[in-house]
């Protein structure tokens, strides 16, 4: 078929917690010169007064598209990521994404590798999880995580259509599982390709999640605490690596690294997720916000050195444990890129001058 449909999506300047937004383009590919590539498509413009990016009297936001995959959802459809810009062209204020393409040299430098575990809770539209009675509240958490049988397990099934969704999209997503709270799910998306495509596909896949539970009626919540009490809350823990932890490794290097991280601790928590406060008190599995800690397999600390890297002779990943599951990823993946490429490079300099002398 000559006709297309094209997805455009964004992230609204909702603050301090920004939005998917969408709309479709139908689009003849015989307008496409050199075939049907992200580069080829063209700038849309959008009313951003209804969108927190702009004013009405001067509304119109531009949107850049910067990376396109099969939609799954839909025959002859694509999702189109965008880059807000400006009248100007110049990047939106609300654009985080072009904070971490400015760092995309550095990162391509050190090949990171990262891997999102992403958390949410599925509501109804009053936003009671599923799973949770009319009146009062479930039994006490304990047979939820990876819990099977109807007492133990709501959502599996449209759970179950968003796998079958980022599969069919091409996203390399590498697992899921009930998590600690009935109504709570996790879904694993690696990404190796580039820090940029790796928050790309964690902001389709958010997409294609939300998209999927608008026939069930359900809610898609990402609120790091959404239930107040003895509930485990939700995050998006990053497992990370780069060329060096991989294949040099040493427990030093994984202490120098853990060092420059607490270095910027308050930096990072920053950006890693509005009420994350709320979620990061030093229960249910989390060290609390004021501090910063790393561990071997400790899941209570602001970064957790998995045990197989240990007995891997200290090479492979590291797991940060702090963003919560409303981080914005591309904010996020700049911090840890920048923060562990000067750890590594501060590290190459010291090697350097013994060598030297």
């Amino acid at each position: 078929m000559s006709k297309i449909k094209l997805e455009y999506i964004w992230l609204d300047g909702y603050n301090p917690e920004q939005n998917i937004r969408s709309k479709t383009k139908i689009l003849n590919t015989k307008e496409l010169e050199d075939g049907l590539k992200v580069e080829n498509l063209p700038v849309w413009s959008f009313d951003g007064s209804s969108t927190k990016q702009a004013t009405g009297d001067d509304s119109d936001c531009l949107l850049q598209p910067v990376y396109m995959i099969k939609d799954p959802t839909r025959n002859e459809g694509y999702v189109v990521l965008c880059e807000v810009l400006n009248a100007d062209w110049t990047p939106h204020k609300s654009n985080t994404r072009h904070k971490l393409r400015e760092l995309n040299r550095i990162a391509k430098k050190h090949k990171f590798w990262f891997a999102f575990e992403q958390e949410y809770v599925l509501t109804n539209i009053q936003g009671k999880p599923l799973g949770f009675p009319t009146i009062g509240y479930p039994k006490p958490q304990g047979e939820f995580y990876c819990g099977i049988g109807s007492e133990n397990i709501e959502g599996r099934d449209i759970v179950e259509e968003h796998l079958d969704l980022c599969l069919e999209a091409g996203l390399d997503i590498t697992g899921i599982n009930a998590e600690v709270m009935i109504g709570q799910w996790e879904y694993q998306l690696m990404g190796k390709d580039s820090s940029l495509k790796s928050a790309d596909d964690l902001i389709i896949s958010r997409y294609l999640l939300i998209k999927c539970m608008e026939r069930y009626q359900v809610v898609v919540d990402l609120k790091p605490k959404p239930i107040e009490g003895d509930w485990n809350g939700s995050g998006m823990h990053v497992n990370f690596s780069t060329k060096e932890t991989r294949e040099k490794g040493g427990e030093e290097m994984f202490d120098d690294i853990c060092e420059s991280l607490g270095l910027f601790h308050k930096e990072h928590i920053e950006v890693y997720g509005h009420g994350n406060e709320k979620r990061l008190t030093g229960l249910h599995e989390t060290q609390s916000m004021e501090k910063f800690s790393h561990g071997v397999s400790d899941r209570g600390a602001s970064i957790r050195i998995p045990i197989s890297t240990v007995k891997n002779n200290w090479k492979g990943y590291l797991e940060d444990r702090r963003p919560a599951s409303n981080g914005d990823p591309y904010l996020i993946l700049e911090k840890l890129v920048s923060t562990v490429s000067t750890s590594l490079s501060n590290k190459e300099k010291q090697e350097s001058l013994v060598l030297k002398r």
